[in-house]
This record gives structure tokens, C-alpha cells and sequence, in this order.
């Protein structure tokens, strides 16, 4: 159902030359040349330029391939839903931020599929911009991020909310403490997520707010894992600001302490984000009372 044409496009976009794209695709470099030009007769724009001899798409034809890849993202989930139909299961694509993968919320999912049978959810990591993009693409039926969402072409469900904490082993000076002031943290090397995570983004705005700035802190470490964070802090090579609900585990294990941070208030909220066409609407409601019950069984436990 797809135009040939797209395929090329596609190809040479990834490739970034029409020869390694017709070897892809198993067509000869003519006949991918033909399929350019052919779209672009048809839209009246140009796709490609080349600039020092490079394969260079223009400013139509981001528009153009942005399409294209929405296009081929929406039949490959048509063929899934087919698939799914056929055999009579629910499969869904869920996109999750590397924060939601340390919380409750991938325990939440393994156990409601664990107790529905005829339901298939894999999951996808990835940063909360990549995320809105996947969305938007139908690479992914809904995902699970944090912050405030204010995205006009998405739907939200509420799950919780969290907040940052300075993060400190056992061991170290301030575990002992109810809180820690501003000051105090600036003597503190700090392991941090890297800048484009909303945790930093969310850590670095509360600072602005008190016309602070990052550089006054000494960041000494910034990690994409949050496992390998936590384990750092462990092993006091630092300590660092992290999403409590992150931190669950260890806090109950009291392998690390988790204390405010004065003056600084850095609470966010956790939703479900979907498509206004999302069919499962029942499904996410019964993940949220599965994630409610798992958070509440936690605070009895102690965590």
C-alpha cells in the first residue's frame, strides 16, 4: 500500500546517497533517481541539493520525509493491529523516559501483563523529546513521561507525582540531616543526568528561580543511566539529584538517603500521553489502579 516512491525517499535519506540506496533496496541507482524525481514533479518542490558534493535534503523535503516516515510508521502499525486481531491479543508499543524505567511504572506493566493474558506490551526508552516525536510518528501507541504536558495534539491521564531529591550514600556527612541548604550543596560533587533529561532541565529551572546558576555547582560526573548513578552515590564518589520515585528500592534497603533540598521546589507530574485516536483507553485505566496498588503496597512496606 505504500508508494515505492516512499521507500526510495526513505533510503536515501538514511543512506545519504542515491547508489547505497538502490543497493538497499535492491533496485538500480536509475530507478531510485526516477522515484526522486517522480515525487518531486508530483509535490513541486525539491528534495534533495547537494552542497561540496554532499546529498543534502532541503527544507521541503524535511517536510516531505517528516510525512513519509509518519506514513510508513501508521501501515507498519496497521499490519500490527491486523496481526493482533487476527490473533486475538492486544499488542502496544509503550515509550518510557529512563526515569519512569528506574519507578514503579515498568514493575506496574510487567505485572498487569503477567495477569492478562492476550495482552503484549514492549517498551521503548528514550528522552521525553523523542518520545512527543514517536508519538507522533505512531511508533509508539502511548508513553509515560514526566512534567507538565502541554503538547496540543496529545491527550493526558494523570498517574502521580514525584520530586527531586539530593540523593547521598549512607555513610555520607549529610545523611544525617533533615534537609540540606543550597549552600551546603555547592561544596557537594555533583553526579548528575545529563542536560537534556528533564531531571536536569527541572533541577536547573528551580536554581534560575533563585537566580542561580549550574556553574556554580561543581558537576563533576553527568551519566544517562540512573542504575549507574545510584550505584556512584553507593560508593560515595558523589552524590546527586534524582526523581524519588527512582529511588525506591534503595531507600527501602537503606542503600542510599534521600533528603530535600531547601527553597527549592522541584515537584513534577507523571501522565500517561496518547493520541487523541488511542483505542485502550480501559487498558491505561487499569495500569493506573495496578500502579496506584503497587505504590500504596510500597508505602505499607515501608519504601
Amino acid at each position: 500500500m505504500i508508494d515505492a516512491k516512499i521507500y526510495s525517499l526513505l533510503k536515501v535519506v538514511e543512506t545519504g546517497n542515491y547508489t547505497r540506496a538502490a543497493k538497499a533496496l535492491s533496485l538500480t541507482q536509475p530507478a531510485v533517481s526516477q522515484h526522486i524525481h517522480a515525487l518531486e514533479a508530483e509535490l513541486g518542490v525539491r528534495l534533495f541539493e547537494r552542497i561540496n558534493n554532499e546529498l543534502h535534503v532541503t527544507n521541503e523535503g524535511r517536510v516531505v520525509v517528516e510525512y513519509a516516515q509518519r506514513m510508513l510508521s501508521l501501515y507498519k502499525k496497521m499490519l500490527r493491529d491486523l496481526d493482533s486481531e487476527r490473533r486475538n491479543v492486544t499488542a502496544l508499543t509503550v515509550g518510557i523516559t529512563h526515569t519512569a524505567e528506574s519507578n514503579a511504572i515498568a514493575e506496574t506493566l510487567a505485572r498487569y501483563v503477567s495477569s492478562h493474558e492476550g495482552v503484549n506490551i514492549k517498551m521503548r526508552t528514550d528522552t521525553v523529546e523523542n518520545l512527543y516525536h514517536m508519538l507522533s510518528n505512531y511508533e509508539i501507541d502511548f508513553a509515560v513521561v514526566e512534567g507538565k504536558v502541554n503538547h496540543p495534539a496529545f491527550r493526558y491521564l494523570l498517574l502521580d507525582t514525584d520530586s527531586l531529591v539530593l540523593v547521598v550514600s549512607p555513610s555520607h556527612r549529610l545523611a544525617g540531616h533533615s534537609m540540606v541548604k543550597i549552600n551546603e550543596l555547592k561544596k557537594e560533587k555533583l553526579i548528575l543526568r545529563l542536560p537534556d533529561s528533564s531531571t536536569s532541565k527541572l533541577f536547573v529551572s528551580s536554581l534560575q528561580r533563585k537566580n542561580l546558576s549550574i556553574d556554580d555547582f561543581q558537576v563533576v560526573l553527568e551519566v544517562d543511566n540512573i542504575a549507574t548513578i545510584k550505584d556512584l552515590i553507593r560508593r560515595d564518589f558523589g552524590v546527586s539529584v534524582l526523581p524519588k520515585s527512582a529511588c525506591m528500592d534503595e531507600l527501602r534497603k537503606k542503600k542510599i538517603v534521600a533528603l530535600p533540598i531547601e527553597d527549592l521546589n522541584m515537584v513534577r507530574e507523571i501522565s500517561f500521553i496518547y493520541s487523541p485516536d488511542f483505542a485502550h483507553l480501559d487498558l491505561l485505566r487499569d495500569i493506573m489502579h495496578d500502579y496506584n496498588e503497587t505504590q500504596n503496597a510500597r508505602a505499607r512496606s515501608g519504601s
